[in-house]
């Protein structure tokens, strides 16, 4: 095995009394890529936060390139060559694209920043990712994706030996994905030695040495990844065998709900068609920058129509924008939960209800009782884990998140539902949850379902139709038993 660069050993960690990490041992050596798996809440945030020098463990040992220590601030972690990318987006969006890439370190003449300097060495690093992305461009107006590469490409220009990667390629596109395991691979051959936490198995495969799996806080597997299978993951992950994926039963439909007709949105899409029925969930699946999550948008009223026609349940429908559409009974959920979603300083009944306050409230002011029992209702019928209705969404688990943000909108009791990567950033077990409550809602509700998606599984295992999209055209419509991954990969491609 390579040399070692990272040693953690009987890693323990208490939040208020309730223990998270039950001496958990993690070792890294130098070129090694280590996937860290395991459902939300099984301690990989927290145990590589502790590498990271974000938490201070409660017990436990760390020892970086021998240097050994019982904890570690940032300005430690960051002296010993470790950097952390987190999926959550951690950029300036009001500062360009060079700022952000050498935040903190921007080259200096003198007392002046040496702009020119800074633009020579930010093309040079994004030449090395293959990304073509102006370097005076404002973050804040890239697309999720793009604003994903410039935190690798941050990581990239400073000395890192240990770089821990936290879902790094939730929002990036196929092209982008193969990019970022080439640059990996460079790392690898420069010794540098990473985590890689990922909830999508193919992945492991493609780029990890090893795999680590973690479970309520311990540690419950580690192993060569060419030893191992993805049912074995999967069972370790969720201390039982997982089920198989078997297709849905197909909704009973009953009359359009939605019907799309050469809808088109400039390059994004163009001459887009298609019905969607009550009690049905419809997948628009592609590779990201397809066109799928763009149709949901224009739906919903956040990018505009230039062509086409859409009518809702019969009449011809022209969205003002997205307060109109919500009041229209449609709802709306974007792949980016925590920036567009949610209001993550705010408590989970309010982020379930906020779409109900007008019903909630009298003489303008909001009825915390009806917000509360709101919460508890769906809390019980979607199985949503928290302390309470008073504790803040953020501190939820990635798939809680989501159960909250769906039931919103089941609370204002929309007909018509466009979910953008549902999934995104949730752990196996919780995805099926997920997958269940939207067909359970459609069924009993007679609600419509639009999921844009890039994940073949999520088609498979949610949807009753598909239709594929490439290049901002539908190129295949699936149905029934033709909706498998092989079909849906060889379509979009």
């Amino acid at each position: 095995m390579s040399s070692e660069l990272v040693s953690l050993q009987g890693i323990h960690k208490s939040f208020s009394g309730v223990e998270v990490l039950h001496g958990v041992d993690l070792t890294l050596g130098a070129g090694e890529v280590l996937a860290l798996l395991g459902e939300n809440g099984a301690g990989k945030s927290t145990l590589v936060k502790i590498l990271a020098g974000d938490i201070e463990p409660t017990s436990g040992s760390i020892d970086i390139q021998g240097t050994k220590l019982a904890k570690l601030d940032v300005y430690q972690a960051r002296q010993l060559g470790v950097r952390m990318i987190f999926q959550e987006l951690n950029d300036a969006p009001a500062l360009t694209v060079a700022e952000n890439i050498f935040l903190g370190q921007w080259p200096h003449s003198g007392p002046f920043v040496s702009w020119n300097e800074m633009a020579e060495k930010a093309e040079a690093v994004l030449d090395r990712l293959e990304v073509n992305i102006p370097v005076d461009a404002i973050a804040g107006q890239l697309r999720v994706g793009e604003r994903q590469l410039l935190e690798i490409a941050r990581a990239l220009t400073q000395d890192t030996t240990v770089l821990v990667l936290d879902e790094p390629t939730a929002a990036l596109s196929n092209v982008e994905v193969e990019r970022l395991f080439s640059v990996m691979n460079q790392l690898r051959e420069e010794g540098v030695g990473m985590i890689y936490i990922t909830h999508r198995l193919d992945e492991v495969e493609r780029v990890a040495d090893r795999v680590q799996v973690l479970r309520d806080g311990s540690s419950v597997l580690t192993v060569d990844v060419k030893k191992t299978s993805r049912e074995d993951l999967v069972a370790a992950m969720l201390g039982h065998a997982s089920e198989k994926n078997i297709r849905p039963e197909t909704a009973q439909t009953a009359g359009a709900a939605v019907k799309v007709t050469g809808l088109t949105s400039f390059a994004e899409f163009q001459n887009v068609s298609f019905t969607v029925e009550k009690g049905e969930v419809l997948a628009l699946f592609g590779k990201i920058g397809s066109g799928t999550s763009a149709i949901c948008e224009s739906l919903f009223g956040l990018r505009p129509i230039t062509a086409g026609k859409v009518e809702i349940f019969g009449k011809e429908y022209k969205t003002k924008g997205p307060a109109h559409s919500a009041d229209q009974g449609i709802g709306y959920l974007p792949a980016d939960r925590q920036r567009l979603g949610s209001f993550p300083v705010r408590s989970v009944a309010e982020n379930l209800a906020v779409r109900s306050w007008k019903r909630m409230s009298k003489f303008g002011f909001v009825n915390r009782a009806l917000e509360h029992q709101a919460f508890t209702k769906w809390a019980e019928a979607l199985r949503i884990v928290s302390r309470g209705s008073t504790q803040t969404i953020s501190t939820l688990s990635g798939g809680n998140q989501q159960k909250v943000l769906l039931a919103r909108w089941f609370e204002a009791g929309v007909n018509i539902l466009l979910l953008v990567e549902p999934t995104r950033g949730v752990d196996v077990g919780a995805r099926r949850d997920i997958y269940e409550i939207i067909r359970k809602q459609a069924r009993e509700s007679g609600m419509a379902v639009i999921v844009a998606t890039s994940d073949y599984e999520e088609v498979v295992l949610l949807a009753d139709r598909a239709l594929v999209m490439s290049r901002g055209e539908v190129v295949s419509e699936l149905t029934g038993n033709s909706v498998e991954a092989s079909t849906l990969i060889a379509a979009a491609s």
